[in-house]
């Protein structure tokens, strides 16, 4: 069974569509890539699929439930997606462990010690263990992003959504967040993640998908839509990606 699945999904703002008629299917740990330019609705189909959008038409399924039912309770389904957006929205006022166990604490009744102790587990596997006291304003852009990830990852989700998570980065600290996504893909998490990093997306993605215009114009493997693209307009936004240097 897919974990995700899309069928003719369409969201509107003030008359204008910005997703239309939007089909896709995301198997389980499989890491789909969603590529386009700014405004092309990418950030729009995740904030649908965390339900933070509601759609105008069409149904989104997890594990084959009907998410986009009136009568499906958001905040079960919230439980078992972890999002993580551009800005890393850590709370200042506090601790990396507080931040990252918050959640496990307060919505899933997860014993102190026990979220701690998986909290301690999480910052070590990813290079931070020395950072669970600091603050964020302690940590540097890559850091903060790092532990964004994690506090996600802390409730276990079944499916991992990442919307343009290395944009707000200088360029040097991009890499640390690369690398913590590329290790998600190892352990086989199932990941959706909107980027313009396209040297990672060929690295990473199983799937690429090409949306423009609130359509997604090319779907195909990494290989396929990166290095030989059907559609003109997926061809030109590469090129354009190209002469940018970020290929």
């Amino acid at each position: 069974m897919s974990v995700l699945t899309m069928e003719g999904v369409w969201k509107n703002f003030h008359g204008h569509s910005v997703l239309r008629g939007i089909d896709l299917e995301v198997r389980p740990h499989e890491v789909v890539s969603l590529i386009g330019a700014s405004g092309s609705g990418k950030s729009t189909l995740l904030r649908c699929v965390n339900l933070l959008e509601t759609v105008d038409d069409g149904t989104i399924r997890l594990d084959g439930e009907e998410i986009t039912d009136p009568r499906v309770k958001v905040d079960d389904v919230r439980k078992r997606l972890g999002i993580v957006f551009q800005a890393f929205n850590l709370f200042p006022h506090m601790t990396v462990l507080d931040n990252i166990t918050l959640s496990p604490r307060q919505v899933y009744r997860v014993a102190r010690a026990q979220a701690e102790e998986q909290a301690y587990g999480l910052l070590s596997r990813f290079g931070l263990g020395e950072k669970a006291r600091a603050y964020p304003d302690q940590l540097s852009g890559g850091q903060q992003q790092r532990v964004a990830i994690i506090r996600a990852l802390a409730t276990r989700p079944r499916l991992m959504l990442l919307d343009e998570v290395t944009s707000a980065l200088d360029p040097e600290l991009v890499i640390e967040v690369l690398g913590i996504i590329r290790e998600l893909k190892e352990t086989g998490m199932t990941m959706i993640l909107t980027t313009h990093e396209m040297s990672f997306c060929r690295d990473i993605s199983d799937t690429v998908c090409f949306l423009d215009g609130g359509v997604l114009l090319e779907k195909g493997s990494a290989e396929q839509v990166l290095t030989e693209p059907e559609h003109p307009r997926t061809q030109e936004f590469l090129r354009s990606v190209l002469k940018s240097g970020r290929f």
